[in-house]
């Protein structure tokens, strides 16, 4: 557990991407990365949360405001090749690599998870080092939620990585 000193107020966090505040609210990310050649799994990864951005953030609050963004539509999935981390200032992948069309994921929610899984498939070699969930399929022209990075998934023509992001809230506070 880490201490991170906000200007609210203190928060215990296990890493950058899930917080529990001191009211007992929790907001947690997670994201698991299935590695797939010719439609089998050569590899689960458990690449851990994510850090849900401040465009994301802003978009979640003018949605409440003013009915801004359809939320039903944040399942679009990209992957890139940048290793910077991730933070809450990011708009978009540092280095967006793969097709050139985000993909676009399922979706399923219960009680208090929003679960969406988005496949990518590869025409190149590459080392796939980070991933973003958006609200659009297009590059460049919309609002990114929840950008992760991590250790490499090396893909060539025909691999693909199947991602599956949860979003759970609990109440509290």
């Amino acid at each position: 557990m880490k201490l991170l000193r906000l200007p609210f107020g203190l928060v215990l966090a296990r890493d950058s991407g899930q917080a529990i505040l001191t009211a007992g609210q929790m907001f947690d990310t997670h994201l698991v990365a299935r590695h797939i050649r010719k439609g089998k799994v050569i590899r689960e990864y458990d690449l851990g949360s994510g850090v849900v951005t401040t465009a994301g953030v802003n978009a979640l609050a003018n949605y409440f405001d003013a009915g801004g963004v359809t939320l039903s539509t944040w399942n679009f999935h990209d992957s890139g090749t940048g290793a910077t981390a991730a933070a809450i200032g990011d708009t978009d992948l540092q280095t967006p690599a793969g097709p050139t069309t985000r993909a676009t994921g399922s979706q399923a929610s219960s009680t208090n998870t929003y679960t969406t899984v988005g496949t990518i498939a590869y025409t190149g070699t590459l080392a796939i080092t980070e991933w973003g969930l958006f609200l659009d399929a297009t590059r460049g022209s919309d609002t990114m939620w929840n950008r992760k990075v991590f250790t490499a998934i090396n893909v060539v023509n025909g691999y693909s990585i199947q991602f599956t992001y949860v979003l759970t809230i609990t109440a509290g506070g």
